[in-house]
């Protein structure tokens, strides 16, 4: 049930990131833009078009790295929807990663760009980015979170001898090296 929840809240974040972007381009559009103050000198509305990856890298790279991003998505898709995936924390963690990844994917195949439109750049120089670029990096930090805190609690986890055995206890004659 959980899964089945997290997908359908995957899919309301593609529409939602998909219908973001459809307001940018006819508030903000092509070609220049407008840019829309929302909190002076920190915060501002902005249209651009990226032709690569995160952060303008690969520029021009559009349909190869739409292929790879199709690939890995399907993988992640596959993935979450195994028995594997049981952990709440990585259903939602993937359930992000794949909202942001097939929100990208869809403007790389069907406009030929993402769509981004907000701007931190005057305060941070940060580059411009959009909610799928959002869900992505929120859910990656959900997953390193989940892996540390998965991996503590394994570590305080009693671990039994696999063959189902006790530990052996030294005789006499054996002695632990230092």
């Amino acid at each position: 049930m959980r899964k089945k929840l997290s997908l359908l809240i995957c899919g309301v974040l593609i529409a939602l990131d998909q219908l973001i972007k459809v307001w940018a381009i006819a508030a903000l559009g092509p070609p220049a833009g407008e840019r829309i103050t929302v909190i002076p000198g920190l915060f501002y509305l902005s249209y651009v078009e990226n032709r690569g990856a995160a952060f303008g890298l690969f520029q021009g790279g559009t349909r190869i790295l739409g292929l790879i991003s199709l690939v890995v998505l399907l993988f992640l898709l596959y993935y979450l929807l195994s028995s594997r995936v049981k952990e709440p924390i990585l259903i939602w963690s993937l359930s992000l990663i794949l909202a942001g990844g097939f929100g990208n994917l869809i403007d790389r195949f069907f406009r030929g760009f993402v769509v981004d439109y907000l701007d931190f750049s005057a305060l941070f120089g940060f580059p411009v980015f959009n909610l799928a670029d959002c869900c992505v990096v929120c859910g990656t930090g959900m997953i390193l979170v989940a892996i540390i805190v998965l991996d503590r609690r394994d570590q305080k986890t009693p671990k039994s001898d696999e063959a189902g055995t006790e530990p052996v206890e030294q005789g006499p004659d054996q002695h632990e090296e230092a």
